[in-house]
């Protein structure tokens, strides 16, 4: 029998909260973040030659799409701190660092998936793109690991 009328809730199971980014040597780090940016202009450009709403341009390692109702985002590499710059007209400045989930103790060895997160609030690269460039990367699926 309960102690009071009123139990409080089953606690919930811990979830992952990333804290650290995964280790990478410098070209992991180029690689990774070139992929990433080779894939996310040529969806760009695909949108871009669909609609005079979007404009890319990318030159000296800096990309910036100009989105007609939002504003302009700027992406870079920051290779000194193996991140990814983004400067977003709606959800601001954020630095995203290269994560691998899914590789704990009771997961398969090689089996996490890779993503650019932003560690201060979890936020995934790919899926604020999603969300505010509208353009879906396909990058969960077949993310390096």
């Amino acid at each position: 029998m309960p102690d009071s009328s009123n139990p409080p809730p089953k606690e919930s199971e811990p979830t992952e909260h990333i804290t650290a980014p995964t280790p990478l040597s410098t070209s992991e780090y180029n690689k990774l973040a070139d992929e990433y940016f080779e894939e996310l202009i040529t969806r760009l450009e695909q949108k871009q030659d669909k609609t005079n709403e979007v404009d890319v341009e990318y030159s000296a390692g800096v990309l910036e799409v100009s989105i007609a109702d939002k504003g302009t985002y700027v992406l870079n590499k920051q290779p000194p701190n193996k991140q990814i710059w983004l400067s977003s007209p709606i959800s601001g400045p954020k630095r995203f660092d290269w994560v691998v989930t899914g590789e704990s103790m009771d997961q398969k060895e090689g089996g996490g998936l890779g993503d650019w997160i932003y560690l201060r609030d979890g936020t995934s690269l790919t899926e604020l793109i999603r969300k505010e460039l509208g353009v879906d990367l396909g990058m969960d699926e077949d993310a390096p690991k």
